[in-house]
């Protein structure tokens, strides 16, 4: 599969005051032609700062990149008419109406909306009905639908989608992920970034990022699948006590919150069940169970593991 980003050691740090702040470290990849890549990480990972890179908003302090085998530096008009950016704040004209936003959009990039309709039919379907509403006085999810539709309008080789899910409804959340498929299939190359954990399943590969660095880079079932150390799940009457207790055990690497249990692992790594209940020193009201890891249990180990 031939690059469609490919990126070496792209580094990028901010003055605050007087203090040089290392926004983005050394980090280097590659994204296939056709790869739906995610960038999972909570705010201030470095995820933004990226994007705005390899979009050629700022340049880097040390690395290179290529985006469509153009380079971000001496390239940058050429990524410029190939790229699709939808950033994390809502950015279109709050006054112009969807189809005057649209319009605009199209015209910029010296096309019409009619010359590539059938990438945006979907979505512009569910716009339609409020084709004359301002932009400013659409809800969450239509706004995050219209800004899409203009990212995509001159049809471009790769879409870079700055936190596209942050703020709406989950309905939403999972219609836009479908979108996403669609255009996948269509064979545009689409980076996103996402602070959540779930959906990481949705992307083919993701890099888990924090505090400006790559911890690791591999599809979700593999970084799944290398996590080795033993997890169990704990429930009991008071969540608040029983977190305190479980992190003071000697016998526990990690204990954390996760949904309506706490997630427990183990430093030793064979043990059974029964055996850890002991070591928890649980009473019997209290439930345990073994679980498989998902993305956001690799992403706490993996941040214990670069602290260390």
């Amino acid at each position: 599969m031939s690059a469609a980003i490919t990126v070496t050691q792209l580094r990028k740090s901010y003055l605050n005051g007087k203090e040089s702040v290392e926004a983005l470290k050394p980090v280097s990849f590659s994204v296939g032609k056709g790869e739906l890549f995610g960038l999972i990480g909570p705010d201030g990972a470095g995820k933004t700062t990226l994007i705005r890179l390899l979009t050629t908003l700022i340049l880097a302090d040390e690395g290179t990149a290529t985006v469509d085998g153009f380079d971000v530096v001496n390239d940058y008009k050429e990524i410029r008419k190939r790229v699709g950016y939808m950033p994390g704040k809502f950015s279109l004209y709050q006054d112009l109406s969807v189809r005057e936003n649209l319009e605009f959009f199209a015209t910029i990039f010296k096309t019409t909306v009619e010359a590539n309709y059938y990438l945006i039919k979907d979505i512009y379907d569910q716009l339609a009905p409020f084709a004359d509403r301002p932009a400013g006085k659409l809800s969450g999810g239509m706004k995050q639908k219209l800004a899409l539709c203009c990212a995509l309008i001159h049809k471009p080789e790769v879409l870079f989608l700055d936190e596209p899910t942050t703020g709406v409804d989950a309905v939403s959340r999972k219609e836009f992920w479908e979108m996403l498929d669609r255009l996948k299939q269509q064979g545009i190359t689409i980076l996103v970034s996402t602070p959540y954990m779930d959906e990481a399943s949705r992307c083919d590969r993701v890099a888990l990022m924090q505090d400006g660095k790559f911890m690791e880079v591999d599809s979700p079932s593999n970084i799944t699948g290398k996590y080795l150390q033993p997890l169990f799940a704990v429930k009991g009457e008071n969540m608040y006590s029983l977190l305190h207790q479980l992190k003071a055990r000697e016998e526990v690497l990690l204990a954390y919150p996760f949904g309506e249990y706490h997630h427990v692992v183990m430093k030793q790594k064979s043990v059974t069940l029964e055996n850890v209940r002991q070591q928890l020193g649980l009473i019997s009201s209290e439930e345990i169970l073994s679980v498989p890891a998902d993305i956001e249990d690799c992403f706490i180990y993996a941040m214990t593991q670069h602290q260390a």
